[in-house]
């Protein structure tokens, strides 16, 4: 008997905004972006993708604004280019609320967000969803963003992770060590809902935080949600490899890919945990048609509506580099800054031009896109993941909604037919139908090192977890 296929995983990548990363395809006359203000934009698309089986809503963010390209933000106000862009937490309520099993990943700037209420926000929204929630750790790149909070800059690069570490150790102390298991006894009785003997002060004095305080959230299905980051640089790598359970990556050729999902996972066995531990997703567009000559003419049809102008903008903020002050084909030439070290990374040859960027921008964005029938782009997806170990992909919106649409109603089914994608959700929570295990964090993971220990009456008031 042949061995069963791996399950692709499949993550809905979004943001809280009209254009995402394919930019220009709001002026498509079948396209509803422009209805993000709506709930009902959300909760259809949530009742959408349960129905599609796909595994999560990931719902990127950012603080501050893309205004690099020319200097100013002319461009993204124009083409709406994720400005204006809204809170992603906000939407899960609602979503939660006419799903069962879709789960959540929300992307939240740990730089501008202080962890005692972001802990309590985050678990809020696990005990809401019944624990269908993920965090995407980011440390932020934008200067605007830092101007926009009151800060003179930007902490440089591995700075901002040595500050996201310290960040996790605060979240791990609340999450998983202010309130014992059996805390909560909910007796009316006794009028005796939670034991103060085991419900504890956090304290902790670091390098950039202090905090001393009781978590106000007792635990939540997941404790601590998922967790999920996307930095590729060696020391995001080695945060990565550290907390992150699940890893967005963009790839650009198989090749490359294997590389980078090589590196992750050498990253967790470095860190002492087992490298399937963490899941690994790539940015992917999807253009299907009944036929590859139906598809073929949808994507010249997207192509028509597409700017590939926002796109080079977009492109540019997370580069820093302005590549408006260059002429059409001149080589445009590699600064390092503080921005994603990813993106500046194939720049560095100093022979790329503008010409040359928006022929790879020609879709509004830079992600790879399979074009085909169902059955081509069944194929690729398998290919893929047999050749670079991926264990999912982030599935973009380039026409929304009938981007997932027509995912939906062509390519899943073929996808279960071969046995590569689930016909059922498992039961259980966010990471319990990711990993197949429990609902809280392996105890391999360092944040179980903060959970809580039964504390003696004696020696309560001097229980503090460092």
């Amino acid at each position: 008997m042949s061995a069963a296929k791996k399950k692709i995983l499949l993550n809905a990548f979004n943001m809280n905004c009209i254009g995402h990363i394919n930019h220009g395809l709001w002026t498509h006359p079948r396209d509803t972006s422009t209805n993000f203000n709506s709930l009902e934009y959300w909760t259809d698309l949530a009742k959408l993708l349960e129905r599609g089986l796909f595994d999560g809503l990931f719902i990127a963010d950012i603080v501050g604004v893309y205004d690099v390209y020319q200097g100013n933000v002319d461009v993204p106000l124009r083409e709406a280019i994720q400005l204006p862009v809204n809170d992603p937490l906000m939407l899960v309520s609602a979503m939660a609320a006419v799903t069962r099993n879709l789960g959540f990943g929300l992307t939240a700037n740990l730089t501008y967000e202080a962890p005692y209420l972001f802990a309590r926000r985050l678990s809020t929204l696990d005990h809401l969803s019944r624990g269908r929630v993920g965090w995407n750790i980011v440390t932020g790149y934008l200067d605007s963003a830092a101007r926009a909070m009151g800060l003179s800059e930007q902490l440089e690069h591995d700075r901002r992770y040595d500050q996201a570490d310290e960040y996790l150790q605060v979240l791990y102390k609340l999450w998983e060590g202010s309130w014992e298991d059996d805390a909560v006894l909910n007796d009316p009785a006794q009028r005796l809902y939670a034991q103060p003997g085991k419900v504890h002060k956090v304290v902790h004095h670091g390098e950039f935080y202090d905090v001393e305080g009781y978590h106000l959230c007792q635990p939540s299905p997941q404790r601590t949600p998922v967790l999920f980051q996307a930095g590729s640089s060696e020391r995001g790598l080695g945060f990565a490899g550290t907390h992150a359970e699940c890893v967005f990556i963009s790839g650009q050729n198989r090749a490359a890919t294997r590389e980078q999902v090589d590196k992750v996972r050498a990253s967790a066995q470095k860190a002492g945990r087992d490298p399937a531990d963490i899941k690994v997703f790539m940015g992917l567009n999807v253009i299907v048609g009944a036929t590859e000559e139906a598809a073929r003419a949808k994507h010249a049809e997207y192509l028509s509506y597409a700017s590939p102008e926002a796109g080079v903008a977009h492109f540019a903020a997370s580069t820093g580099i302005d590549f408006s002050q260059y002429e059409i084909d001149e080589p445009i030439q590699y600064v390092k800054s503080n921005a994603i070290q990813s993106a500046t990374k194939n720049l560095r040859n100093n022979d790329w031009t503008r010409t040359r960027l928006l022929e790879q921008h020609a879709l509004g964005g830079r992600y790879i896109t399979v074009i085909g029938s169902a059955e081509q782009v069944a194929d690729e997806l398998e290919s893929w993941i047999a050749e670079t170990g991926l264990d999912g992909f982030n599935l973009t919106r380039l026409v929304t909604p009938e981007s997932y649409e027509d995912f939906i109603e062509l390519v899943i089914p073929e996808l279960q037919k071969r046995g590569s994608y689930k016909t059922e959700y498992a039961d259980g929570s966010l990471r319990e139908k990711l990993f197949k295990r429990g609902a809280r964090l392996p105890d391999e993971h360092i944040g179980t090192e903060y959970r809580a220990r039964p504390v003696s009456p004696a020696s309560r008031a001097s229980s503090l977890l460092r």
